[in-house]
């Protein structure tokens, strides 16, 4: 192995401005006109180095890109380790940004851009990763299955979800997971810094309600109006109050903070006990039951018309375990009118905080910084780790970052003027390099 010339973190910072750079926003519509592009972005870094790739296409354009790295050296009797990101992002509108989003530009030591962290900056560390690894003859421990999924921020009926079902046989043989939204850090003290791994997530329950009524003139007496109906349940829904459900991610998180803060951690108030973290605070709150926010209503086409029917979208989340109680609740909040139908629906997921995977993480961060302890935690949105759940691969959330204490991370997905510093790529680079050497 040619360890002296090793420099995983050299090309990260390039790479994510030029993938910045490819706009890939998926608006929920059906089109990603980038996602083609970024696939040819990353099979051309990736056929540099002797690796090549094969694309799948949902739909024209819809493009999601596997490659296989097998490299002498590695153990070829350990199951290949799935490393997964996607290339789409969510829409940014310019006007409210101090930069374009789609420049990658460099300011104040950060990459700024939409995909900044959600999720070009994992897929930066791992082309730089494994081309560092391949021109410097240093194998990962284990083969490598390399995904880059479309339409994620879409649900991943387009990426992940299609290619699990329609080509299982790209990562079946996989065994566990890494991808995006864990591993970054947590300050509680100069020499103690919390890395949040997940280990579970929230499942996905994107609702359409319809209430159906009687249309008439706006001028009449109407009993069966459909939008009085769907007012009332839409306010019933986004005024409950879902009751704690608290998982074993959760109660990990829970204890490793409680115990590096010194504080009793009131989970009736969790938000105000942990407000000292900052932002977190917010996504803790946000998983420690389900929750369900009212998101969209349609109703109607004239004022004086009392339309036959009207509709609204709720986001539902579903803590692992409450699948039952959130159907019993939502039918008991609906009331007789007004029903339901998924536009998506995922199940949580969540897998044991343990095993070899979680000791070369704890491993790999130490590598880089010896006040980083691993943690896990269960996430409030989703990712592709629920396609890949559903063909037996554990999945967690590992795309390391060490943080400055003062950035807002959680709120830069999806946020206005998303970024992320340039050193926490090149700590992120290498603390994967350390782990593809261990685990």
């Amino acid at each position: 192995m040619n360890n002296q010339n090793r420099a995983p973190e050299a090309e990260v910072v390039q790479l994510c401005h030029e993938l910045i750079r490819i706009d890939t926003t998926n608006d929920g519509t059906g089109s990603g006109p980038g996602e083609r592009a970024a696939a040819e972005y990353v099979a051309g870094k990736l056929d540099e180095v002797g690796i090549g790739c094969e694309f799948y296409e949902s739909e024209p354009g819809r493009t999601t890109l596997v490659a296989h790295w097998e490299p002498e050296g590695c153990d070829p009797s350990l199951p290949p380790l799935l490393v997964h990101g996607h290339t789409d992002v969510v829409p940014a509108n310019a006007a409210d940004w101090q930069v374009d989003p789609f420049s990658g530009e460099l300011r104040d030591g950060c990459i700024w851009g939409r995909g900044a962290v959600d999720m070009k900056d994992f897929d930066a560390m791992v082309l730089s990763v494994v081309r560092d690894r391949v021109r410097t003859g240093r194998p990962s421990r284990r083969p490598l299955r390399l995904v880059f999924t479309a339409d994620e921020e879409a649900g991943g009926t387009l990426g992940a979800l299609w290619l699990a079902d329609r080509h299982p046989d790209t990562v079946a043989d996989c065994s566990e997971a890494i991808g995006e939204v864990g591993g970054f850090s947590l300050t509680i003290r100069d020499d103690l810094r919390l890395y949040l791994v997940q280990t579970a997530e929230k499942g996905l329950s994107w609702l359409r309600l319809i209430a159906d009524g009687v249309a008439g003139h706006g001028s009449m007496r109407n009993d069966h109006n459909a939008v009085t109906e769907l007012a009332a349940a839409v306010s019933r829904i986004g005024a409950h109050r879902w009751p704690h459900r608290i998982t074993p991610a959760q109660q990990g998180f829970l204890d490793a903070v409680s115990e590096a803060l010194e504080v009793r951690i009131d989970t009736d108030n969790v938000e105000e006990t942990l407000s000292r973290l900052g932002s977190i605070s917010r996504m803790v709150g946000a998983t420690m039951g389900n929750t369900t926010n009212p998101t969209m209503l349609e109703a109607g086409y004239k004022v004086n018309v009392i339309p036959g029917q009207a509709t609204a979208g709720v986001d539902g989340r579903v803590v692992p375990g409450a699948e039952e109680e959130f159907l019993a609740t939502m039918k008991e909040l609906l009331g007789d009118k007004v029903r339901m139908e998924y536009v998506i629906h995922e199940p949580a997921i969540e897998t044991e905080f343990a095993g070899d995977l979680v000791t070369a993480m704890q491993k790999s961060l130490q590598s880089e910084d010896s006040g980083a302890r691993a943690v896990p935690y269960l996430m409030s949105g989703g990712t592709d780790a629920k396609a890949w759940t559903k063909l037996g691969v554990r999945c967690f959330g590992f795309a390391p970052l060490k943080l400055p204490p003062e950035l807002d991370f959680v709120g830069m997905f999806h946020g206005v003027d998303e970024r992320v510093p340039t050193e926490s790529l090149e700590f992120g680079a290498k603390v994967l390099d350390h782990f593809l050497e261990i685990a």
